[in-house]
């Protein structure tokens, strides 16, 4: 994933995007880059890996190495940005924020055509920002090439780039899957991911773009350079894990999402009668606690943190690419509560399960502390389908998900003929599902929220909203 912010003023907009760019710390581990522009001394940028030092002690010396009237700032966990771009179209800087899954076809059509090159890195491949700027490059102006980029891309890209006269042009991708805010204060104009990063910043909040929607972002205000199209797919996982709890998207505020998600998950329950002998109902933190809270409020029973996360050394939210890495570290963070462990049957709300491995080690220690019993909820459906549009489970194969894994040991390949089936609590592929899953990792029940009632707590039309890796549906 990912997160960029820029500002445009008529004084100096390096502490903003320093602070600005900070607060997108949660949706990437991996570089963390800032490029700027000052009327003396022009475009100027610099990168630094974040995996193991945070954003704000890699980058907290930039006051005194950058200046500028204007800025963009970016997390990333994946390639190095901003990069700057020397071109057709001008000299520029340039983040986004996406997947390219055609990536190799457009690269092999760039340099058929063009005859140029792409500067390499580790293994051959190519920094897809640079790929995004290739093919701006190919036309007359940012509008149209930016245009052209994304109609190409086979994915998703929300693009920001920083001109060489201090204006900023923000894109957010044709299908809206990811959100791109505009915010104004006194002689100031920023862009951003997260809409909270405007309010700490004391930005208003004036727009936020449309799907395909493209601005040019200047201290005195805002030109639209692309309308924005009447199709929308904006991603589910924005409310249900990867977003920030004082973000809204569409209007609609992740934590009152999370906890609207949990009571309907606590009332299926309750129809269902899978509410009963629970001493306490918990978070697996930090994303599934909301959830749980909402679960607790509906249901009455009491809400307890029956594990805490140790936050001092293991803060951020993302974990390392590696597996093995994330089983240590999953290990490390968790401190148990003993009272509130032993002899007691516990219910777990997880915001989603993907492979299993870390829900496993969780379980293995509550049962280690002495836990009862655990039960678990997942706060979306079973996850059925990689991601193709963003990174969540996009390094997983599709037979690393643990549904599909349970599925194809159940029935075969003809059993993903039968993916909504088994997604259904009601029917008797589902019920295999859930029984099988609580099989392997010791679990007393497991359910999942339905595709209905984490739409119903969004509160967005289904058909705007991307729910590939439920339902497989783009």
């Amino acid at each position: 994933m990912g997160g960029f912010f820029g500002a445009v003023g008529n004084r100096d907009a390096i502490a903003d995007v320093f602070f600005g760019t900070d607060y997108h710390s949660h949706l990437g581990t991996r570089r963390g880059g800032i490029a700027a522009w000052d009327k003396g001394i022009g475009l100027q940028r610099e990168i630094h890996s974040i995996e193991n030092s945070p954003f704000r002690t890699r980058f907290e010396h930039v006051f005194e190495v950058m200046r500028g009237t204007a800025a963009i700032g970016c997390i990333s966990d994946y390639d190095p940005q901003p990069l700057l771009i020397r071109s057709r179209v001008g000299i520029y800087a340039i983040c986004m924020v996406g997947v390219i899954n055609n990536a190799q076809k457009l690269i092999d059509d760039y340099l058929s055509i063009t005859g140029c090159h792409f500067d390499a890195m580790t293994g051959g491949s190519v920094n897809s920002t640079e790929l995004v700027a290739a093919l701006i490059n190919q036309k007359s102006d940012f509008t149209e090439g930016i245009r052209f980029a994304q109609e190409s891309i086979e994915g998703t890209a929300n693009i920001l780039i920083l001109k060489n006269d201090g204006t900023l042009i923000a894109a957010r991708d044709k299908l809206g899957r990811l959100p791109v805010f505009i915010g104004k204060k006194d002689g100031m104009q920023a862009v951003s991911f997260e809409n909270f990063t405007l309010q700490k910043l004391e930005y208003k909040q004036e727009k936020e773009l449309g799907p395909g929607e493209i601005v040019q972002v200047c201290a005195d205000g805002i030109t639209q350079l692309q309308p924005p199209g009447e199709k929308m797919r904006i991603c589910s996982f924005l409310w249900s894990y990867y977003g920030y709890p004082t973000s809204c998207y569409e209007g609609v505020n992740v934590e009152v999402m999370r906890y609207r998600n949990g009571a309907i998950m606590a009332e299926t329950d309750r129809r269902t009668g899978k509410d009963t002998g629970i001493d306490y109902v918990g978070g697996v933190p930090d994303s599934g606690t909301p959830h749980a809270i909402g679960y607790s409020n509906k249901s009455g029973i009491h809400f307890a943190r029956a594990f805490i996360k140790y936050t001092p050394t293991w803060a951020r939210s993302f974990m390392p690419p590696q597996q093995t890495e994330r089983n240590q570290i999953a290990k490390m963070k968790q401190i148990p509560v003993p009272e509130l462990i032993e002899n007691q049957s516990l219910l777990f709300v997880d915001d989603s399960i993907v492979r299993g491995t870390q829900l496993r080690e969780t379980v293995e220690f509550l049962y280690n502390n002495g836990a009862k019993a655990v039960h678990i909820r997942s706060a979306c459906p079973p996850i059925m389908f990689g991601c193709k549009y963003l990174n969540f489970s996009r390094a997983t194969g599709d037979m690393e998900l643990i549904a599909r894994r349970i599925i194809h040991r159940l029935e075969g390949d003809a059993g993903f003929a039968h993916i909504e089936e088994y997604s259904d609590s009601s029917t008797e592929r589902g019920r295999r599902l859930r029984d099988a899953i609580c099989e392997e990792l010791h679990l007393a029940s497991l359910e999942f929220q339905s595709l209905e009632g984490i739409v119903e707590a969004i509160g967005i039309p289904c058909e705007n909203l991307c729910t590939y890796c439920w339902n497989g549906k783009e």
